[in-house]
């Protein structure tokens, strides 16, 4: 069974030794790949030194970088990790036995269970974790303890059927969406966590990083979701249609006449774009399902493919 380890890096230079170290200890039989994303401060050839195969992706973003890993990289297992150290390598094994033996599609390195609230020190980052957490939870109908992790472990066939549409930090909540819309085996393990080292900076900006987490919510909720989406704005127009008429209708009912006719009418329109909005739901709705059958039968074709890949 091979093993890759996926460590996606952009200016680590003050770790990046010390994790694939750390790594290639935990995991002898691994493959280290780190993917240099136009570091200044000769990440890739310290890395390289560590004795990890170096590749490059020139486009800026995390998400760009885990797109190339996972169309360029074949395994059996991939072990996704940060260069930052902040993620102990003593959990690597466990995942990787979970995807190998359990045939777990995906494992989630779950910090918040464990120690990142404590060891985390920006305040913003703790409370955006639960939000998009609580989010994608309620939408998705979901359980996962830590949506935004960077510690994660694939199957081949996650890594091969996942279409990375996300260019940035935004890409965990992408992968989490797409397990729980597609019913793939997602199994969660509480981690500890580490913050940075002194003089070792974060790239995640928390607020405009974290308004794009948002906003994938949403885009995804409308693709995987789109009954549930337009129908709550169906029910948001035709509540605005209701609490328009109704004086209207109560005047009516009273005098007979209708004085306020400009009311009325915007009340038609809003009750019109209800009932659009509802028939688009359920069109798409019908097309998400497609795409769902679609999906499980190209898995199929998938396996097949890796099971004589290994012949």
């Amino acid at each position: 069974m091979k093993v890759a380890v996926l460590i996606p890096c952009y200016n680590e230079a003050k770790t990046i030794a010390k994790v694939v170290a750390d790594y290639r200890a935990a995991l002898p039989e691994a493959d280290i790949y780190v993917y240099d994303n136009n570091s200044s401060d000769g990440t890739d050839r310290i890395a390289r030194e560590a004795g990890a195969i170096v590749r490059y992706e020139t486009r800026q973003g995390k998400g760009n970088v885990i797109r190339t890993m996972f169309r360029e990289i074949t395994a059996d297992c991939y072990l996704m990790i940060d260069g930052d150290d902040t993620y102990p390598c003593e959990n690597a094994r466990e995942m990787v036995d979970l995807v190998l033996q359990k045939n777990v599609d995906m494992v989630v390195g779950d910090r918040l269970s464990a120690t990142y609230f404590t060891e985390n020190k920006r305040p913003f980052h703790n409370l955006g974790n639960r939000v998009v957490r609580g989010l994608v939870n309620s939408f998705f109908e979901g359980d996962i303890t830590d949506i935004m992790t960077g510690y994660r472990a694939f199957s081949y066939q996650f890594v091969k059927s996942f279409p990375v549409l996300s260019k940035g930090f935004e890409i965990e909540t992408e992968m989490t969406i797409h397990a729980l819309d597609k019913n793939l085996s997602v199994k969660s393990i509480p981690v500890e966590y580490r913050d940075r080292p002194d003089g070792s900076e974060s790239k995640l900006n928390t607020y405009s990083d974290g308004f794009k987490v948002l906003r994938t919510i949403v885009r995804l909720l409308k693709e995987y979701k789109p009954l549930r989406f337009f129908g709550w704005l169906a029910l948001a127009a035709l509540v605005l249609a209701a609490v328009l008429f109704a004086p209207v209708l109560v005047e009516y009912l009273q005098t007979g006449l209708v004085p306020r006719f400009p009311t009325l009418i915007v009340s038609g329109v809003c009750a019109t774009v209800s009932l659009l909005l509802l028939v688009c739901g359920l069109i798409l709705d019908t097309v998400a399902k497609k795409h769902r059958q679609l999906f499980e039968i190209n898995l199929n074709v998938l396996n097949l493919l890796h099971s004589k890949e290994k012949e």
